[in-house]
């Protein structure tokens, strides 16, 4: 059952022939900007707004959400739609406040507004901190996972999963910012075409099982009454997974700086908005909010759909490991095995689709921190435009091959999504307390930014052990609860070092910011409102 067939390996190809052939294509178009470090990186000024916003959720989607989220779909439910839904949300503030900074400072790193608003020593810092995360946590883990899935499905081998995937990767990346975002829209086309087939075939099973043949419909109403306990976005106390999801935190806690630090502070994210326009990047970020509103229909609901069905008999040997221990991150690959000839190759392309996406936007965003806030800074000062498009692309290839080696040592993870969420967020609260305070309070101070960005992970890992170093004394809190309050812990000691500190030319650097750069337009301001409407009716309907 897990292996692809002719017709599956015949819509493989044509997929993997559309998204070369057109990368190809857009590469030699643009092939006299090649040498230009800002379009090689930012694709400057050559983004359109659905190029952008597809890009944006193609980069952002990988085998962590098919794999992963479908996972924790199974486990606890439709709630981890929270971090989709609430990321609908958190793209609108990004493209109101954060992104109209960046455009008017001229910002095209994250490392660069740092070293612009603070000093050098806080940028060099983070720069390096972001290409150790990039590289041995974010692409090592969507190389594993992706791998992991594509093998199961397939039959072929971890290792030359792994290796393919990470060739696709690489020819994407290095044709530059341009073709990654514009291969994203067939990527992107690709995915949701395949995730909805999956999705269709959980609801059509599930309708079958319980006797009412082919009706979707029927079967979405089938598993809300089978598993009520899964169509509750806001858990209580009592709930078992409310450390996972913990209740109103959700709606106004830790889930807010996961997220805003996540699309308003990460190179690997607003770089695809930074190479254009204000209206072009604004009206891309909101198409990405709409796009992330369809990301549980494709994910969540097969996780569980499959819930369902293993609750009433079947699947029971394909949700377990080796060790007879139920594994809720099989759930999508055992659904990907029962779609039938040439369907399930576009669904198999889809997923690839997803992990080379997701590759190629990190590897991107790896080379360009590295080639202009390390290579250029410190390395070579003189370097022309054409090396540093080569130190790009040599840099894009070192990062797959360190991360491709680290990737194994990975497959102690269960439901691999709350993994990636919860080590991730050990150090989103300092980096968004540095640059929220960087961009809207001209007193914060260098020191103080290096302050929180050192202490972020250390108040962290002490909030995460010490109820076990201290035999439960100490509260063990959930780990949204736990970004929140190191989040407050930071921002006050960054209040307070900057008051205390009396220099004059620790103020002197602020970016440069008026009311009128966030206006919005008419628009703009409907799309919100109505992305904002939906988001009120969800958690309405199933709070």
């Amino acid at each position: 059952m897990n292996r692809l067939h002719q017709a599956d390996y015949i819509v493989f190809i044509i997929y993997f022939i559309i998204v070369a052939g057109y990368g190809l294509f857009v590469y030699q178009r643009k092939r006299s900007k090649t040498t230009d470090s800002k379009d090689f990186f930012l694709a400057e000024g050559s983004l359109t707004w659905w190029a952008i916003g597809a890009s944006l959720i193609a980069s952002n989607i990988s085998a962590e959400h098919f794999i992963g989220m479908s996972g924790s779909g199974f486990a606890l439910g439709l709630a981890i739609s929270s971090y989709e839904w609430m990321a609908a949300a958190t793209l609108v503030i990004v493209a109101i406040f954060f992104i109209p900074v960046y455009l008017k400072n001229k910002i095209y790193t994250m490392p660069q507004f740092l070293s612009r608003r603070y000093n050098d020593t806080v940028a060099t810092i983070m720069a390096i901190f972001w290409l150790l995360v990039y590289v041995f946590v974010n692409l090592t883990s969507i190389i594993y996972l992706g791998a992991l899935a594509v093998s199961a499905i397939s039959g072929i081998s971890f290792e030359a999963c792994m290796i393919g995937l990470g060739i696709f990767s690489i020819i994407v990346t290095l044709g530059g910012m341009k073709v990654i975002g514009y291969t994203d829209v067939i990527q992107v086309a690709v995915l949701v075409m395949g995730g909805l087939v999956t999705t269709y075939l959980a609801l059509d099973l599930v309708s079958k099982h319980f006797g009412y043949g082919g009706d979707i419909l029927k079967g979405l109403g089938v598993i809300r009454e089978k598993a009520p306990s899964h169509f509750h976005m806001i858990f209580d106390k009592s709930h078992p997974y409310y450390k996972d999801l913990p209740g109103l935190a959700v709606l106004a806690g830790g889930m807010w700086i996961n997220n805003l630090n996540y699309w308003g502070c990460n190179q690997y994210i607003t770089q695809r908005a930074l190479g254009a326009d204000l209206k072009t990047a604004r009206s891309g970020i909101l198409f990405a909010a709409f796009l992330k509103l369809l990301v549980p229909l494709i994910v969540v609901i097969p996780g569980i759909t499959m819930f369902v069905m293993h609750e009433n008999g079947l699947f029971q040997q394909e949700m377990k490991d080796v060790n007879g221990v139920i594994k809720p991150d099989q759930a999508y690959p055992t659904l990907m095995n029962l779609l039938p000839d040439g369907l399930k190759g576009l669904a198999f392309a889809a997923l690839t689709a997803a992990i080379v996406a997701s590759l190629a936007g990190k590897a991107n965003s790896i080379s360009t921190i590295f080639s202009l806030d390390i290579y250029k800074k410190y390395f070579n000062k003189e370097a022309s435009e054409k090396q540093l498009v080569k130190t790009g692309r040599i840099t894009v290839v070192v990062a797959m091959i360190l991360a491709s080696v680290v990737a194994p040592a990975l497959k102690s993870l269960d439901q691999a999504y709350q993994f990636i969420q919860e080590y991730v967020g050990f150090i989103s609260p300092g980096v968004f307390a540095i640059f929220l305070l960087g961009f809207f309070w001209k007193r914060t101070t260098a020191n103080a930014a290096l302050a929180s960005a050192l202490l972020t992970i250390p108040l962290s890992t002490i909030l995460k052990f010490l109820p076990a170093w201290t035999n439960g004394a100490f509260p063990d809190y959930p780990f949204l609860d736990r970004m929140s309050i190191v989040f407050v812990i930071l921002v006050a000691l960054i209040i307070i070092m900057s008051l205390l500190d009396k220099k004059k030319e620790h103020h002197q650097k602020v970016m440069i910011i008026d009311t009128s750069m966030f206006k919005c337009s008419p628009s703009f301001m409907v799309g919100s409102v109505i992305i904002m409407g939906v988001l009120t009716a969800l958690y309405t309907i199933f709070w």
